[in-house]
């Protein structure tokens, strides 16, 4: 698992409109990654409206806000579409993300063989240093928002 001070691991994933995008194409500015388990479910839902709907805040920190999960980038985009996410919504489809930040979640929802990603949050310095995470073993339980946002009030 990624720790506190180490460099976030430069994975290659594609968002929305399938274009590849890296982590470090993120760098110059302070950025929130929250890794979800599935695109369209309750507490996923849930977590990415209340990002969307306190994005302002993460704006005034001058920080991005990026959404990662193992659907495919057409299931993110209607994801997205329907919940009018403000923000990339990333797809690790091939599980590289979840398994070089070691939060792979086996076995999800009892589906014996599929690797979906834990809930989790890490924050990124404007040089790609982790500087604070958060990751849940219980993918009903939703990070604190309060604390992201103070976390990320303290990065440089």
């Amino acid at each position: 698992m990624v720790e506190i001070g180490e460099r976030a691991p430069d994975v290659e994933l594609v968002d929305t409109e399938r274009k590849p995008v890296k982590i470090s194409d993120f760098k110059g500015k302070r950025t929130v990654l929250a890794f979800y388990p599935g695109a369209f479910t309750g507490v996923c839902t849930k977590e990415m409206c209340t990002f969307r709907d306190s994005l302002s805040k993460f704006n005034s920190l001058d920080a991005n806000v990026v959404g990662i999960s193992v659907d495919p980038p057409f299931s993110n985009k209607a994801f997205k579409e329907q919940n009018k996410l403000n923000f990339p919504i990333l797809s690790d489809y091939n599980r590289d993300a979840v398994r070089a930040f070691g939060v792979a979640l086996e076995n999800f929802a009892g589906l014996r063989g599929y690797t979906s990603a834990k809930r989790a949050v890490f924050i990124l310095d404007k040089e790609g240093v982790v500087r604070f995470k958060w990751v849940s073993d219980n993918p009903g339980i939703e990070p604190n928002y309060e604390q992201v946002l103070s976390e990320l009030s303290k990065v440089q």
